[in-house]
């Protein structure tokens, strides 16, 4: 049985992915059924990879430039192979003019398959 700090080290390779664009990675340690909610693109519920697959491609968090991600009053339920995440994200990014911080309460529900860990739900709310 994995170790809590084995599970987010899990995690913080998924969300590492998302802001490096890297999409083996996501899609190696997400769900093909992925379920979520992005108050910031839409109100309402978006399914499947097909939408994180572009914004990935794409480098939307970042547009490539040097980040880094904090991970704020990190809590961890886990429940046989069922795991909830809930943590404050701190993205920090070098734009021009300087650093620019955007915080997010993030909730992400991993499951363990026979192939491993993966995400199959986040729910993300403004952190102000």
């Amino acid at each position: 049985m994995e170790t809590e700090a084995e599970l987010w080290e899990f995690l913080e390779r998924h969300l590492a992915s998302i802001y490096q664009g890297d999409w083996a990675t996501y899609e190696a340690t997400t769900h093909p059924d992925l379920s979520l909610y992005e108050w910031f693109v839409t109100p309402h519920r978006l399914d499947g990879l097909a939408f994180h697959r572009f914004m990935i491609e794409h480098n939307w968090a970042t547009s490539g430039r040097p980040h880094r991600l904090d991970l704020l009053e990190k809590r961890l339920q886990r429940y046989g192979d069922v795991a909830i995440f809930t943590y404050t994200l701190l993205l920090t990014v070098e734009e021009e003019g300087g650093l620019k911080h955007r915080a997010v309460n993030e909730s992400r529900v991993a499951v363990r398959f026979p192939e491993g860990w993966k995400v199959v739900h986040v729910h993300k709310s403004p952190a102000g």
